[in-house]
Order: structure tokens, then C-alpha cells, then sequence
């Protein structure tokens, strides 16, 4: 009998899979390697791996070091990676994903990219709990008071940040002080001096998350972990917000654990490497 159009889709060719396990060793260790160290690596024998050492090296797939035999990556492998990053959307990929994190944690989860205005919500899945914060798309979060806002401070330019922080400042200077609190708001509170701002971002890069505890709005907490891309430049925050009540904001609580989880998937899926990146230093303050 005939196989399906569905079959036929799927079915591939075996010698290229196993083939590839020799190429996924190889960047799974990310240094040349002796042949028999990645024959060991796919199981199976050196004399079964290289012949497909020696096709691949023919597409420009790997490259083998004359000095000492050792295979890496060729110059086709490279390419590839790199058109790969280049074609990498962040909130693309991070889509499906808080969709998951919001049934997993019972909270609202958002992604908050760095926009003109500060970090500002491009995505949301709202929490299945019948108690639960919304949030809005193009909403723009707070530099100093908000757990999004901290997250890409930590991570941004630190000169960049402190300019952010006197404009802040300014902005808030500017407000007339007879404006009454909206109802349910705190009270505005004084921006924070640079170094106690860095301060609170120290802590943020410590635990590789921020959080806030009702500083926004009473009663409502939040965390926000960072995505990173390949450059090791923060490109998304990924946040989680409900009622203080029932949100955990522990340092390593259920929540900040899957918010890390989450980002760091997607991190990886943008080329970014294990350990994340320190903020640039900042100059001393005047």
C-alpha cells in the first residue's frame, strides 16, 4: 500500500541524523575534538564517524586543525549560526511560552521589551485564577519602581541608566504637587540617589530576577527576569504580577523559579551563553 502524503513528509534520512549527532557533540562542547572523543560522544566507532567527517568538512561544515587533528566548526557552520541569530525574534519565541508560565504560576505574565519610554508590555497571558491583574499592551513601566523597570536597569548601560534616572527626576519635579493620589495608589515617592539606585540593581543582578511589593499599585506585587541575546545584551523582560496576597516575590520561591526558567529558555534559544552578563560599570558619582 502506498504511503500517505503525511508519511512521506515525515520520513527522513537516517544517515543524516546519525551524522548529526557528531556535529551536536561537537558544539555541545564547543572546542575542537579529537575524532574518537566525538565517535564516543554520537556511540559510535571512530572508523563509522569518519566518513562523515570528511563529508561535512567537504560542505564547509566542520574543519579539521592541522596541527593536531582536532575537529571544529567550518565556515558553512558559522554562517548558518549566525543567519539563525540574525532571523532569532525575541517576543516571537518567548510567545508560547508565557502562555505555559501563566498556567503554571497562576498569575498574569507578561513580556516588556525596552522601548523610548522606558520598558513597555508588547505581550500578555492572563492568569486561569479568578483573582488576577491585568495588564495592557503598550502600558510603560516605571525605571525605579516597578520590577520591570529595575530588571533592564540592571542589565542596560549603567551611564545610560543614571541619565534615565535624572530625567525621571525631572519628570517628577515638573508635576504639580497639588495633584491628588488616584484612589488605591501609594503615595509618589522620592527617586532614589544613583547610589542607592545601584544599590537596588546589585541586588537585581545577585539573584538574576527584580521584584515589587506593592509599589505601584496596593496590594499588588510583581517579578520580572531577563531575556538575553546573543550579544549578551538584555532584550526582553518576561513578568509576572497578582495580587500580593497569594504572590510569592522569595528570591527563590516557585515563581521567581519558573520566571528564570522561562527566560533562560528563551535566552538560549537567542544564542546567549549560560552565565549572564554583568552591567557596564558605572563612573563614580559627582
Amino acid at each position: 500500500m502506498a504511503a500517505s502524503d503525511t508519511d512521506r513528509a515525515q520520513r527522513g534520512i537516517q544517515s543524516i541524523e546519525v551524522g548529526g549527532q557528531l556535529l551536536r557533540a561537537l558544539v555541545h562542547h564547543g572546542r575542537p575534538m579529537a575524532l574518537k572523543d566525538l565517535a564516543r560522544e554520537a556511540d559510535m566507532t571512530a572508523a563509522k564517524a569518519h566518513p562523515y567527517m570528511v563529508s561535512f568538512g567537504r560542505l564547509g561544515l566542520i574543519e579539521q586543525d592541522r596541527a593536531s587533528g582536532h575537529y571544529l566548526l567550518g565556515p558553512l557552520a558559522l554562517q548558518l549560526g549566525l543567519i539563525s541569530l540574525q532571523q532569532a525574534d525575541p517576543v516571537h519565541i518567548a510567545t508560547p511560552l508565557i502562555a505555559q508560565l501563566a498556567q503554571q504560576t497562576g498569575h498574569t505574565v507578561a513580556l516588556a521589551v525596552w522601548g523610548a519610554r522606558g520598558a513597555t508590555i508588547v505581550r500578555t497571558a492572563e492568569s486561569p485564577s479568578p483573582v488576577h491583574v491585568n495588564m495592557r499592551h503598550g502600558t510603560v513601566f516605571s525605571l525605579t519602581n516597578t520590577a520591570s523597570g529595575r530588571v533592564f536597569a540592571a542589565f542596560l548601560d549603567a551611564d545610560a541608566v543614571r541619565q534615565l534616572l535624572e530625567d525621571e527626576r525631572q519628570r517628577q519635579k515638573q508635576r504639580k504637587a497639588s495633584e491628588p493620589v488616584p484612589a488605591g495608589m501609594p503615595p509618589v515617592q522620592p527617586l532614589p540617589s544613583w547610589s542607592d539606585f545601584e544599590r537596588q540593581l546589585q541586588e537585581v543582578r545577585t539573584h538574576g530576577i527584580s521584584r515589587s511589593d506593592g509599589e505601584v499599585i496596593e496590594g499588588v506585587s510583581a517579578m520580572a527576569a531577563p531575556v538575553f541575546d546573543h550579544t549578551g545584551a538584555i532584550v526582553l523582560a518576561v513578568t509576572a504580577i497578582g495580587p500580593a496576597g497569594i504572590f510569592n516575590t522569595a528570591w527563590d520561591g516557585e515563581i521567581s523559579r519558573a520566571l528564570k526558567a522561562c527566560a533562560d529558555t528563551v535566552s538560549q534559544r537567542l544564542g546567549a551563553t549560560a552565565n549572564p552578563p554583568a552591567a557596564n560599570p558605572p563612573r563614580p558619582e559627582r
